[in-house]
C-alpha cells in the first residue's frame, strides 16, 4: 500500500484500484454504466414493441444494484482524491486533520464497496431464476432408504412452503410403509434453483430404524438431482428420438381407480433415459410432464460437459457435482448434520428435518461465489 505524509504524522491512504478481468474496476463500472444509460434511451424510444421493451426493462432492473453501487463507489473514490490532495497541499494542521480523519473514513467504506462491487460482477449461474425439477430416489438400505427418501421429501416441501414456492407432484413411486423409492416434484418460485441446486448429490443418514429389534444403527442412503426447469426452444428432442407408452395409472381404488390408460412412460433412445409420469389427471399433461423432465435431464447432461471443457482441472462449483458424492450426513443419535463439502454441522437436526437448511445453503452459496470469484482471478493472470 502506498504511503503519502501529512506535516507529522503519516497516514496511509489507498493504493490503485483493484483489477477486474485484467482491467481497472473503474472502468468496468464506467463499460456497465454506459450500457446502462443506452437501455434508459432505447426504453424512450422503443414505441409499441412490448416484448423489446420488457426485455431492455429487466436488463436496466438487473443492473440497477450494480449501478447504485457503482456511483456511491465513483463518489467515495472521489471523496478520498480530494482528502489526499489536501494532505499535500494545505498548510492549515486542522484542516490537515480533517483530511487524515476522512481518509480514514473512506478507506474501509470503499474496501467494503469493493468487496460488494467485485461479488456483483461475478458471473451468475443463467439458471438461478429458473423453477425446479427435483428428484429423490432411495439409495442404499432397503425400505429405510425409502422411509429416509420420504423424510427428505418433507423436509423440501417445509423448506419451499417457507419460501412461499408453489409445489407440484409429477411422479412417485411409493412403498407401503410410508417411503418411496423414488418422488419427482416440480418447485415453482423465483430464485428455487439458485437456492435449490445445491442439494443435489447423495444424502446419508444413520439410525436405528423401527424395525430393529437390537437397536443397531444402521446407514442408509437417497440420490437428490435438482434440474432447472428448461423451455422447448432450449432443448429440441425430435420426435424419432423417442418412444411413447401409456397405461393405467396405479390408484388407491374403488372409485379412484383409473379406467383409462393416462400414465406416461418416454423412453430416449439416444441415452437410454425412462421417465414416467402419472400424477396428472390426462395422458397429455403426463406426457408434457414428462417432456419436462426429460428436457431437463438432457440440458443438465450438456451443461456438464460444457463445465468440465471449460474448468478442466480446477471446479468452479462447490463439490464435483458427481451424483455418488456424499454431500451430507444426518445422524440421528448425536442429532447432527453435516455438509461435507463445507465441513458445516448443525446439533439440531429436528429443526433441520422440518426444513431450516438455509444454514447449509448460505454456507454453500458463499463458498461457491468465493470459488467462482477466484477461478475469474486466474483467468485475468493467464
Amino acid at each position: 500500500m502506498r504511503e503519502m505524509y501529512g506535516s507529522k504524522k503519516r497516514t496511509k491512504v489507498r493504493a490503485p484500484l483493484n483489477l477486474i478481468d485484467g482491467k481497472p474496476m473503474l472502468d468496468n463500472l464506467q463499460n456497465i454504466e454506459d450500457r446502462y444509460e443506452q437501455i434508459s434511451n432505447e426504453l424512450l424510444e422503443v414505441g409499441n414493441n412490448y416484448q423489446r421493451a420488457g426485455e431492455l426493462n429487466k436488463e436496466r432492473v438487473d443492473l440497477e444494484p450494480l449501478i447504485i453501487k457503482a456511483r456511491e463507489y465513483r463518489r467515495a473514490m472521489k471523496s478520498l482524491e480530494e482528502a489526499r490532495n489536501l494532505i499535500v497541499s494545505e498548510n492549515d494542521a486542522e484542516l490537515i486533520a480533517l483530511a487524515k480523519a476522512d481518509v480514514d473514513d473512506l478507506n474501509p467504506k470503499i474496501e467494503i464497496l469493493e468487496k460488494e462491487i467485485k461479488e456483483m460482477l461475478v458471473p451468475k449461474d443463467p439458471r438461478d431464476d429458473r423453477n425446479v425439477i427435483f428428484e429423490i430416489r432411495a439409495g442404499a438400505g432397503g425400505d429405510e432408504a425409502a422411509i429416509f427418501a420420504a423424510d427428505l421429501f418433507r423436509m423440501y416441501t417445509r423448506y419451499a412452503e417457507g419460501k412461499n414456492w408453489k409445489i407440484s407432484a409429477m411422479s412417485e413411486s411409493a412403498i407401503g410403509i410410508g417411503g418411496y423409492k423414488e418422488v419427482i416434484f416440480e418447485v415453482k418460485g423465483k430464485g428455487a434453483y439458485s437456492r435449490l441446486k445445491y442439494e443435489s448429490g447423495v444424502h446419508r443418514v444413520q439410525r436405528v430404524p423401527a424395525t430393529e429389534s437390537q437397536g443397531r444403527i444402521h446407514t442408509s442412503t437417497a440420490t437428490v438431482t435438482v434440474l432447472a426447469e428448461v423451455d422447448d426452444v432450449e432443448v429440441d428432442i425430435p420426435e424419432t428420438d423417442i418412444i411413447i407408452e401409456v397405461y393405467r395409472s396405479s390408484g388407491a381404488g374403488g372409485q379412484n381407480v383409473q379406467k383409462n390408460s393416462t400414465a406416461v412412460r418416454l423412453y430416449h433412445k439416444p441415452t437410454g433415459m425412462i421417465v414416467t409420469c402419472q400424477d396428472e389427471r390426462s395422458q397429455l399433461q403426463n406426457k408434457l410432464r414428462a417432456l419436462s423432465i426429460l428436457r431437463a435431464r438432457l440440458y443438465e447432461i450438456e451443461e456438464q460437459k460444457r463445465r468440465e471443457e471449460l474448468e478442466k482441472d480446477r471446479r468452479s462449483q462447490v463439490g464435483s457435482g458427481d451424483r455418488s458424492e456424499k454431500i451430507r450426513t444426518y445422524n440421528y443419535p448425536q442429532s447432527r448434520v453435516t455438509d461435507h463439502r463445507v465441513g458445516y454441522s448443525s446439533y439440531n437436526l429436528p429443526t433441520v428435518m422440518d426444513g431450516a437448511i438455509d444454514q447449509f445453503i448460505d454456507e454453500l452459496s458463499t463458498r461457491d461465489e468465493s470459488e467462482r470469484l477466484a477461478a475469474t482471478n486466474v483467468d485475468d493472470d493467464e
